[in-house]
């Protein structure tokens, strides 16, 4: 194994690279200018969440013991300016795009987006009516002394900010149920919008004689429940929602423009460091752009790819027959999730249908499935639900939803102390012929129809008896009628995963040494395990031929003579959210595939209950294999990465004359 020092990235600055790659989709001229505007919100809105979350986790680190703080993180307050580096250089890059690109894109477009030194006379007295018509009887204007505090700023809202000649802090909050953005009148063809923001700061101008700048602060978003080991921890969960607004500063976002005074009035009437100030642009909350409205009416979308009927689901009047003449593989978003739901409404209403068992991890507000289930507790069938109300920002739905299925008979059972069930699996038991048979559906993505039509995921309808039998092990263990499953052939976290992973890079290992077929490929989100990325160094000194398809985090250093030379590692950043999860093994040329919800993260495989399915059915490999191929192949949206992680777009195919988008082709693909 190699001498170097480091073997392993960060995880937080690996995410910060990938939400580069993010950004490097705004850039990119081959999308359409509304496409680039979204991912300008994508970026945004990761880094809100990544502050709130993994930055809070960090800050936290500093305030415990200095033995235990050693075996986590050695020197927080580095790691912090390292973030704060990086992010400081993404929002350099972010404005030039913005500036450089997308507002010259708009202007080619007729559309101006145009702020309050740019009103005509015309606009100003639209603005002034607008103000009065729209806004004024929800803006407050707060004075605050210079006291700590003082003041309390909710977590992520904006707000402008000015000082006056008494050195007072003045304070608006930007109304949060008012649109962003506002379309002025139409002038000789040519399309205006502005900023609330503006208006705002244009009518406060008039009115107090002073500049306003925008703020925005990032509060702790993490679930700190004390004594997590013992009591009812949905109630805890329950009360710990409203500190999510509460929560410690973690950034403060602010107008680079503001006066140094503006700004060490706001340190210390907020309370925070220099590390958690972050001085950019006139404009914060990006994630708004979003809704940017398209006042011109011109097409400045990609082609929708909508979601295609299953060829082989779509004819079927009895799902049941059909997933038992074989398996079936849905992969969503570029086929349909009503396929799933067809699933739960035939069992519904099936009089042979006697359970349905299901885990929900991420339940949409208006929830088809959910919805489905309390038909079928209105028809007489048994409805578990395993409901985890630990997945972050998604609480308040999961517990609402769970305490409806509850009233109407289903029995419920929510998050274990301590662990998370991330399975995304199905169980219906239908009498056929005086025996009991069940159905499985195991995916690798929620069952939530809005990410179905966003996220990249595989989902499996089968009947075969290995898998079916196992996965009712793994629902025993949701109900608390035994503690470990049963299995021999789906892996589940935290009993089986890990050492069967283990075991079969090992296996690669050993077959690599006798010169034997080998080799290992994975497409997961992320991949942190440092017991596994060392395993996948062996490997690849062992001469296992490695590749990986990551989205997100990745910890392993490929490239790296004598330690990961063999192992090629590639992202890729499109239209949809890459999310499906497929580890191959080669095996000696009696290959093993597998699919589930596990990334190869501590988490994933010691903390969560997790569902990973050996994939039996050959055309179901053979389709899994294809959609990968694709992937591997794509020269239009795949990254290296590469030890400095520098997100290069794949380029060795660059002057081939038929260049592969590998979304588009799998949506081809599967169309024909």
């Amino acid at each position: 194994m190699s001498s170097i020092k480091n073997k392993y990235f960060h995880r937080d600055l690996s995410w910060l690279r990938f939400n580069h790659r993010v950004l490097q989709e705004a850039k990119d001229h081959r999308n359409p200018l509304y496409e680039r505007i979204k991912f300008l919100a994508i970026f945004s809105s990761n880094l809100d969440e990544f502050f709130k979350v993994r930055v809070s986790d960090i800050r936290k680190i500093k305030n415990l013991d200095k033995k235990l703080r050693k075996k986590l993180i050695t020197k927080p307050n580095k790691l912090l300016k390292k973030i704060k580096k990086e992010v400081a250089q993404q929002q350099q890059e972010f404005g030039i795009i913005f500036r450089e690109s997308i507002l010259p894109a708009l202007i080619e477009n007729q559309i101006h987006l145009i702020n309050r030194f740019q009103f005509t006379k015309h606009q100003q007295n639209f603005i002034t009516e607008y103000y009065q018509e729209k806004l004024a009887n929800k803006v407050t204007v707060i004075h605050t002394k210079a006291k700590k505090d003082d003041l309390f700023l909710n977590n992520e809202e904006l707000y402008l900010v000015g000082i006056d000649k008494k050195g007072s802090l003045q304070s608006v909050l930007i109304p949060p149920d008012s649109k962003r953005f506002v379309v002025l009148p139409e002038e000789e063809g040519s399309f205006a919008i502005t900023f609330i923001d503006d208006i705002l700061k244009f009518v406060l101008k008039e009115k107090y004689g002073i500049d306003f700048y925008a703020i925005k602060i990032s509060r702790d978003a993490e679930l700190y429940i004390d004594n997590e080991y013992s009591g009812n921890l949905l109630d805890k969960i329950k009360d710990s929602l409203e500190n999510r607004e509460t929560g410690q500063v973690t950034r403060l976002l602010i107008d680079k423009h503001a006066s140094e005074n503006l700004v060490e009035l706001l340190q210390k009437i907020l309370d925070v460091n220099d590390t958690d100030i972050i001085q950019g642009g006139m404009y914060h909350n990006f994630k708004d752009f979003f809704t940017f409205p398209n006042p011109s009416h011109q097409n400045l979308h990609l082609k929708p790819l909508l979601p295609l009927p299953h060829k082989e689901l779509k004819q079927q009047t009895d799902l049941f027959q059909t997933i038992k003449e074989k398996d079936r593989l849905l992969y969503f978003p570029y086929q349909s999730f009503d396929h799933v739901l067809d699933l739960v409404q035939q069992a519904a209403i099936d009089p042979t249908v006697t359970k349905i068992k299901i885990t929900m991890y991420r339940i949409a507000a208006q929830s088809g499935i959910a919805e489905l289930l309390l038909a079928a507790l209105k028809n007489g069938k048994e409805v578990f639900a395993f409901i985890e109300t630990k997945a972050r920002f998604d609480e308040e739905n999961n517990i609402k939803w769970g305490a409806k299925l509850s009233d109407n008979g289903a029995v419920v059972k929510y998050s274990y102390p301590g662990i998370k069930v991330h399975s995304k699996i199905l169980s219906i038991e239908r009498e056929e012929e005086g025996k009991l048979i069940h159905y499985a559906y195991i995916s690798t993505g929620n069952f939530n129809e809005k990410t179905a039509k966003i996220y990249t995921d595989y989902g499996l309808m089968t009947a075969n008896p290995k898998i079916t039998e196992e996965l009712e092990q793994v629902f025993l263990v949701l109900e608390g009628k035994i503690i470990v499953p049963r299995t021999k052939h789906l892996l589940v976290s935290p009993f089986s995963t890990r050492t069967t992973f283990e075991d079969l890079v090992r296996n690669e290992i050993k077959n690599a040494k006798a010169q034997k077929p080998a080799g290992i490929t994975l497409k997961i989100n992320s991949l942190q395990d440092k017991k596994m990325i060392k395993l996948l160094y062996e490997a690849n000194n062992a001469g296992v031929p490695i590749q990986l398809l990551i989205r997100g985090i990745c910890c392993l250093i490929p490239g790296i003579e004598g330690l990961s030379e063999h192992i090629k590692v590639y992202s890729i950043v499109d239209r949809f959210l890459e999310h499906g999860r497929v580890y191959i093994f080669q095996n000696n040329g009696q290959e093993k595939m597998f699919m589930g919800s596990a990334d190869w993260m501590t988490r994933n495989l010691d903390h969560r209950i997790e569902v990973i399915t050996p994939i039996y059915d050959p055309d179901v490999a053979k389709l899994i294999k294809g959609t990968l191929s694709l992937q591997f192949k794509d020269t239009v949206k795949r990254r290296v990465i590469d030890a400095e992680q520098s997100n290069d777009y794949y380029s060795e195919d660059a002057s081939a004359p038929e260049q592969i988008q590998s979304q588009v082709a799998i949506y081809e693909q599967l169309a024909k």
